[in-house]
């Protein structure tokens, strides 16, 4: 939806136009003849909103396929490879069949998980994916990916409504969630938006560089619990801080190297204490 209440396409499809939202969406996914990925094409080129918002759902899927195709490459877990008779019983269906739909939805996890905390020796994937509060700076990770490289509205509610934005997540999230200013390092608010997470709403809140490069910070209340440190990991090109706090998990994901992701960590966490 846009600010006035229309739909992104409204008005470029008038009655008898051969081509359809359905057809941009095939051309995307490339699932198009040639002849008919011609038709779009011409159609595109004398609609610059249709081209804008079909170059924002390209670079989302390149984005995507650079965080989860590495997954294809990946060994079978020795639980996954078992006979069923040998799988022990209990809760871990239901946990794969929750990770599958979350990842067919746009939202599904990377195995990103790659060790590397605060000088620690690396785990393997096997050893994090066990933690009971690790999938949610995957998702951020996933989130990061979609989000950022959308132009016209990257964001729910704009920087420039703070209070707002603020007043909105608190509720949604059932606490208290503050916004952190990053101007002093060189990053100013975009704005925020709401997000499904494992079982709940989650928050994401995006900043932005004089250059345009862009952070975002997840926060979300599911893994709530004990105190951790800042854990950092990388996938697809994406670096992640992400730490608990008792009330909030937060991953703050983005292209900066990592001691400049370290410096922006430090000062989120300084500021929510």
């Amino acid at each position: 939806m846009n600010d006035d209440g229309a739909r992104p396409f409204s008005g470029l499809f008038p009655p008898g136009s051969p081509i359809s939202e359905a057809d941009l969406h095939a051309y995307v996914d490339g699932q198009l003849a040639a002849a008919r990925r011609g038709e779009v094409e011409a159609f595109l080129a004398g609609r610059p909103q249709a081209a804008g918002r079909v170059a924002a759902w390209q670079a989302q899927r390149r984005a995507l396929h650079g965080l989860l195709d590495p997954v294809l490459d990946e060994p079978v877990p020795l639980r996954l490879a078992l006979p069923r008779r040998e799988r022990r019983a209990g809760p871990a269906w239901p946990r794969l069949a929750t990770a599958a739909c979350l990842l067919l939805a746009g939202f599904g996890s990377a195995w990103f998980l790659r060790g590397a905390i605060d000088g620690a020796a690396p785990r393997d994937a096997a050893t994090l994916a066990a933690g009971p509060a690790e999938p949610f700076f995957q998702r951020a990770a996933v989130a990061h990916a979609v989000y950022t490289p959308d132009r016209g509205r990257p964001v729910e509610i704009g920087g420039d409504q703070e209070a707002l934005l603020a007043r909105w997540l608190s509720r949604r999230l059932g606490a208290e969630v503050r916004v952190p200013q990053l101007a002093g390092l060189g990053y100013e608010l975009v704005g925020g938006r709401l997000l499904p997470g494992g079982t709940g709403p989650v928050a994401q809140f995006m900043y932005a560089d004089a250059a345009g490069q862009r952070l975002t910070l997840y926060v979300t209340r599911e893994a709530a619990g004990a105190r951790t440190a800042f854990r950092f990991v990388r996938e697809g090109g994406i670096n992640v801080f992400y730490w608990v706090d008792e009330r909030f998990g937060y991953a703050l994901s983005g292209a900066a190297g990592r001691d400049e992701m370290l410096r922006l960590s430090e000062s989120v966490y300084r500021q929510l204490q």
